[in-house]
């Protein structure tokens, strides 16, 4: 059977300090989890940044750059890529929802790229999607996923397409069509976010079903669904992902101590199984991007 590559999201943007005391928050210990979670077996890391004093997700393009930095000083292989979901997400006031409340980020597409633009990882996510996501709502209009995608093409870097339901599916398929993305394209399905996809069998085949032919694609779950959906997707011809953006247990109610002890339970899950691991120069060769 092929080899697959492991991506580790070590920090991400909704899990809060107050839920672990593991969870990486300076960019010292970003860069420090996403190496250890390299030497694990992860193959790509992706990141997201916080503010060091709060704990609080953070955008800041020196920030990215400090981590990103720290990274390659030690690890000139592993795949970086860092999200560009942050300032998406819109809360409307209870007496005007034209007004944002409290917490909103949303800000203009190209204010999300940034630091893509300067920085110019191996790979950065695109979030298609436009759902309810707690109480709030995550908006990525048709037009401003276009800009982010332009802006990501110019600086010579590969998108990952974050994939919560079909429709955004679609719109990918609409973007490769129109030559906003180039096809087939690197996907990634996250299952288990309430009122995205499930996190199933059915759900990953469907999905995968309505991939162009040749298309690369990774599947994650949320919380208790992380290490099934490991599983599934290896079983399905998929990659996968784990990390503390995505869950914190290692089991239940056994707190991950790292990002390094998820990535190492997921690679002996599909060893186990009779699957193999990629190098991260191995991963690079399949994505088709510069060696280092």
């Amino acid at each position: 059977m092929k080899k697959t590559f492991l991506t580790c999201a070590v920090t991400g943007n909704i899990t809060k300090p107050d839920q672990t005391p593991h969870l990486p928050i300076t960019p010292e210990q970003i860069a420090t989890e996403c190496l250890a979670a390299a030497e694990a077996g992860a193959a790509a890391v992706h990141i997201h940044v916080r503010d060091p004093q709060t704990g609080r997700p953070s955008m800041e393009v020196e920030l990215y750059r400090d981590v990103v930095d720290r990274i390659r000083q030690r690890n000139r292989e592993v795949i970086i890529n860092l999200t560009t979901g942050p300032g998406g997400r819109f809360i409307p006031s209870e007496d005007n929802p034209r007004v944002a409340a409290p917490g909103s980020t949303l800000v203009p597409p190209l204010m999300r790229v940034e630091h893509i633009s300067q920085i110019k990882p191996d790979v950065c996510s695109l979030d298609l999607n436009t759902m309810n996501s707690g109480a709030d709502v995550v908006i990525n209009t048709p037009r401003n996923v276009r800009i982010m995608a332009k802006a990501m093409r110019e600086a010579g870097v590969m998108p990952e397409l974050e994939i919560f339901d079909s429709g955004d599916m679609h719109l990918a398929l609409d973007m490769i069509a129109d030559g906003s993305l180039q096809g087939p394209g690197l996907w990634t399905f996250v299952t288990g976010v309430k009122y995205g996809f499930s996190a199933s069998t059915e759900t990953l085949q469907y999905a995968r079903g309505l991939l162009p032919h040749g298309a690369i694609w990774s599947a994650f779950g949320i919380g208790r669904d992380e290490f099934p959906m490991v599983a599934q997707a290896w079983l399905l011809g998929g990659n996968v992902r784990v990390g503390m953006e995505d869950n914190i247990y290692l089991a239940k109610g056994v707190l991950a101590k790292s990002n390094a002890e998820l990535v190492t339970k997921a690679c002996h899950l599909i060893t186990e199984m009779g699957g193999e691991l990629m190098s991260a120069q191995e991963a690079r060769d399949h994505l088709g991007l510069p060696q280092k």
